[in-house]
């Protein structure tokens, strides 16, 4: 038995779509940025919008630039340091001799008592 509801499968507000209803869109330009790994990626911006240098790439997450034959290389990634591997930049070994010693003599006069 069909129901008879005539707004069937539509939502509140819902009608055409199109420019006429919102209005006119904005002017845009197209610009494409290019990453190392040869991805392109076409951003839209508005025509009076300051373009960026570089983007990201939304592929690779690499830095991505205007310049197709000239792509920005990838950023230099440091490996994971320890707590140790910082103390040694800042430290020279024989500071961290003399150090020691200072430890050792501190507990070994606790030990006497």
């Amino acid at each position: 038995m069909p129901s008879g509801n005539a707004i069937r499968g539509s939502r509140v507000g819902a009608g055409p779509m199109g420019e006429a209803e919102r209005g006119d869109s904005a002017p845009r330009q197209s610009v494409t940025f290019y990453c190392s790994q040869g991805h392109e990626t076409a951003a839209s911006f508005a025509v009076d919008a300051v373009i960026p240098e570089s983007w990201d790439c939304p592929r690779c997450g690499l830095p991505a630039n205007r310049d197709p034959e000239n792509p920005p290389p990838a950023p230099r990634t440091e490996p994971y340091k320890t707590h140790l591997a910082y103390v040694k930049e800042r430290r020279s070994d024989e500071d961290g001799a003399a150090i020691l010693d200072e430890a050792l003599q501190g507990l070994r006069s606790s030990r006497v008592r």
